[in-house]
């Protein structure tokens, strides 16, 4: 289970350290464009949960097509390396704006990377509106 809100650096060849409390399970990953504009990271079993979800969308819509070509095309293997980081290519990078300091947020099955300044916003804003969030969620049972 992946929960909390951690700050690092991405180095100039897009290496970026993964918290220590993540390494273990994350030693095989995938990375990929997210929503937001940010990047998932998730386990290598996880991921192929999603994949599969993913290839069983209806190629007949264009929405799912979309959604399908954004995750699965996007997609990149990664392992943690000795030093615990990963390495991000750039397309990613470029996507999710990650310059120099990520933040690496822990949403229970997966993480988000986002960059520092972008996260601030979000964060800021759904705080905001966490009220009206709320009260929607009531219709899916949460």
């Amino acid at each position: 289970m992946y929960i909390g809100e951690f700050r690092h650096s991405i180095d100039e060849k897009g290496r970026l350290a993964i918290p220590a409390k993540f390494r273990s399970s994350l030693k095989k990953a995938v990375v990929t464009r997210g929503l937001d504009a940010c990047l998932f990271v998730y386990p290598l079993a996880e991921w192929k949960q999603m994949a599969q979800k993913l290839a069983n969308l209806p190629i007949s819509q264009s929405n799912s097509r979309a959604f399908a070509r954004l995750m699965l095309a996007g997609a990149m293997d990664v392992e943690i390396d000795g030093q615990g980081r990963i390495s991000i290519p750039e397309y990613l990078r470029t996507y999710a704006g990650l310059s120099k300091a990520v933040v690496v947020a822990g949403l229970y099955n997966r993480l988000e990377l986002w960059g520092e300044e972008a996260w601030a916003v979000y964060t800021k804003r759904a705080e905001k509106d966490s009220g009206e969030i709320a009260e929607q969620l009531l219709s899916l049972g949460v």
